[in-house]
């Protein structure tokens, strides 16, 4: 019987190791620092399956290199040192542990926000040269201050507890937590980020990095927070904007820094906040303790097995837990699901509280739990991060975040052959999608009960607006100086006079200049943009 071989190409935890070394059917090799692409090709030509961290890239050469590769296993949560669209393209399964480091990440965090508070660092270095100036190093206590948690999140949760158990005031801001969930953790749920950050004494980030968050914390907003507040980061570097803490900082409008990520890492020698007195730098230890190390070490190894053993798939960030067959029958409605659940996240209220799959048809038929689970895994991507939930923790992450997750079918003739219809709710606020397939390709049909169509592809922009002359021209007009072009329109209102629905299909995303100029366009209510994979 033939082997299944597997390369180790970065440090776990040995017991990982041993665990796949014990299975007669695997053959283990352990090769660490294939920095060089060409010597990782050369290591990985007869690999089934490859285990990594974070200190070696497997590229899509890397895949070109090993015909046999069946499974990337990562002990962590991040896959930027992964190609997946590479690994998807060859039918290789990347998993990662992303619940793994939670506590480990959460504890370094809060001691990075002890260590700030008292200055521990500073005091160290002071004493361990040859003084003893216990005036300079004056702190503060953590007792009855205001903690500010943006993201709340299994490590933004885990955070919470222990700041509580300091006798901490918790304001949380996620716009995905519902009430409920927060009511359940005992913490303050701020509407926006400017009032859950404006009173804050402290301030942790646990969001993940995408356009709507990078800066989240710039200059402008941090010059409303209350003078003397503390910032501590230990989740994606770019989430505060480092040339304007450096100097607010140096002002004193911000007390002091804690920092365990940056933009680029290691930070460069002119890194603007390096020589700020009042900042406490890790080189990204979150997750390394030897627990966490240990916990996602085994964790890769019992995936990885499973996998080469049984096919089984878990925690995999490009693939479903599904066999070949049911997968050619149903794989047009899953990408299709995912991509509506991706469309209304954009449009839905805050903190939904409630999303609801109908379907009606042939597809009504079926078993949809995937397509379902695709249609979460798309809604979730926003405020969770792409690489944190796929299609096997897509149901427990939305539980996390008090997301209520039902699926029906409508019986009975309906005017589509096949209509998949997601509803987002909070409260008594709705956002409704719908698609079909026209002649085997998806088409939009319906958004918030009213009538379009466009293919699922491109960019698209929503435009919501009084119904009245001259705005198609006046969104034309825009979108001409800034030479974005429309490739396709669809109309739809729901009374004249009330309000209407433009939806424009563009050849290029427009920059965010452009969506602030159509906002001011007198009648118009809300501009949502969304850039799908084509």
């Amino acid at each position: 019987m033939a082997k299944f071989h597997i390369l180790v190409a970065d440090p776990i935890s040995q017991t990982g190791i041993d665990l796949l070394q014990a299975e007669p059917s695997f053959e283990v090799v352990v090769n660490l620092g294939l920095k060089k692409e060409s010597d990782f090709c050369e290591a990985a030509k007869d690999a089934n399956a490859i285990v990594v961290r974070s200190g070696v890239k497997v590229t899509a050469k890397v895949m070109e290199a090993a015909p046999n590769l069946k499974v990337i296993g990562r002990a962590g949560v991040g896959v930027d040192n992964i190609d997946v669209p590479a690994a998807s393209k060859r039918g290789v399964v990347v998993m990662n542990t992303p619940g793994g480091n939670t506590i480990s990440t959460a504890e370094h965090a809060f001691a990075l926000m002890t260590s700030l508070a008292r200055k521990i660092p500073q005091a160290h270095a002071n004493v361990a040269g040859g003084k003893f100036d216990r005036k300079t190093f004056q702190g503060t206590e953590l007792n009855k201050k205001t903690l500010a948690v943006l993201g709340m999140g299994r490590i933004g949760a885990e955070f919470a507890k222990r700041a509580q158990a300091f006798g901490m005031r918790v304001v949380a801001y996620d716009p995905y937590l519902s009430a409920n969930r927060a009511e359940m953790l005992k913490v303050e749920l701020a509407d926006n980020l400017d009032d859950a950050v404006k009173d804050a004494d402290f301030i942790t980030m646990h969001m993940p990095l995408t356009p709507e968050t990078k800066h989240m914390l710039n200059e402008e907003r941090m010059r409303k927070i209350k003078k003397g507040v503390r910032i501590i980061n230990c989740a994606r570097g770019g989430l505060v904007d480092d040339n304007a803490l450096a100097k607010l900082l140096e002002e004193g409008h911000v007390a002091g820094a804690a920092l365990d990520v940056y933009e680029v890492e290691p930070p460069p020698a002119d890194y603007p906040l390096l020589k700020a007195p009042n900042v406490v730098f890790t080189p990204h230890l979150g997750a390394s303790t030897d627990e966490a190390q240990e916990s996602v070490g085994i964790e890769i190894a019992e995936q990885v097995k499973a996998n080469l053993l049984e096919g089984t798939v878990v925690n995999a960030v490009n693939m479903p837990n599904v066999d070949p067959k049911t997968l050619a029958a149903i794989g047009p409605a899953l990408r299709f699901g995912e991509i509506l659940g991706r469309l209304i996240s954009q449009i839905a209220p805050a903190r939904a509280e409630k999303l609801r799959v109908n379907y009606s048809g042939k597809l009504g038929e079926m078993d949809t739990t995937l397509v379902s689970r695709g249609v979460l895994k798309g809604f979730l991507e926003k405020p969770i991060g792409a690489d944190q939930v796929n299609l096997i923790n897509a149901i427990g992450t939305a539980e996390n975040l008090g997301l209520r997750f039902t699926e029906s079918r409508v019986p009975g003739p309906t005017e589509f052959t096949d209509l998949i219809e997601v509803q987002v709710g909070s409260g008594d606020q709705t956002a409704v999608i719908a698609g079909t397939f026209f002649g085997g390709d998806p088409r939009i049909v319906k958004i918030n009960g009213r009538r379009v169509e466009a293919k699922p592809e491109g960019t698209l922009l929503l435009l919501e607006n009084d119904d009245r002359p001259g705005m198609i021209g006046a969104y034309g007009t825009i979108l001409g100086q800034h030479q974005v072009n429309i490739a396709n329109m669809s109309l739809s209102r729901n009374e004249e006079g009330g309000t209407a629905l433009t939806l424009l299909t563009l050849d290029s995303a427009p920059a965010d200049v452009v969506i602030r100029d159509l906002e001011t366009i007198p009648g118009v209510k809300r501009v949502y943009c969304m850039v799908l994979d084509s």
